[in-house]
């Protein structure tokens, strides 16, 4: 019987929402490996938009969910209409929206607060023992809902996210681009991707590793 993987958008385009290449990654590799893939985002202004080719943000009015829907082609849903008892594990792409859109941690460091049903979610995972994926910057996600906990996850080598991920009772290990670190016991799988770069090939070969210990830990 096919796994159901939930994969949790936050915009469309790194600088104020999901890494494209981060997110297709891990549909690709979730498709290949046979997984039913379920996509959804929080229906909410975006923070903030960037005019990607200049790199400065405009006033332009963007809406997360709608954004997300143009790389999972339509084929999305609210968050708040999902719920654990539909999953059997969760992957969280990376790119400047998890830590804007997701949650204010690009804001506020440790002292962030998530949005409810990221929050509700990955919870509600973790409870049932389901593997949690996270990649990029948004482990600090999952690091933020999972305060106390000791889990074991990364971001690659930056010193200040690491510093605040250990801050909010977790802990950090360095990691390159093409590997993974796994916490097996809480089952959460983290990968640096472009938090590190420096390219496709390296984010790929990372992001594979993690949704396969995703799907062997579902």
């Amino acid at each position: 019987m096919a796994k159901t993987i939930g994969v949790v958008l936050s915009g469309c385009g790194f600088q104020d929402g999901a890494e494209i290449h981060e997110a297709v990654l891990t549909l690709l590799a979730l498709d290949r490996a046979g997984a039913t893939i379920v996509c959804m985002a929080p229906n909410v202004p975006q923070r903030k938009v960037v005019n990607h080719l200049t790199g400065a943000e405009t006033k332009e009015e963007r809406n997360v969910l709608v954004e997300s829907a143009r790389i999972a082609r339509g084929q999305i849903r609210d968050i708040a209409t999902v719920k654990a008892a539909e999953l059997d594990g969760l992957v969280l792409p990376g790119g400047f929206g998890a830590a804007l859109n997701l949650s204010d941690f690009a804001l506020k460091g440790p002292e962030a607060t998530v949005h409810p049903d990221v929050a509700r979610l990955v919870g509600e995972l973790f409870a049932q023992a389901k593997p949690i994926g996270a990649i990029c910057i948004a482990p600090a996600v999952v690091a933020k809902v999972l305060a106390g906990k000791g889990v074991k996850l990364t971001i690659g080598n930056d010193a200040g996210t690491a510093q605040a991920i250990e801050k909010l009772g977790c802990r950090h290990a360095t990691c390159v681009t093409e590997a993974m670190v796994v916490d097996g016991d809480h089952k959460v799988v983290t990968t640096p991707a472009y938090m590190l770069g420096p390219s496709i090939k390296h984010v790929a070969a990372g992001i594979e590793k993690a949704v396969a210990e995703v799907m062997r830990l579902a």
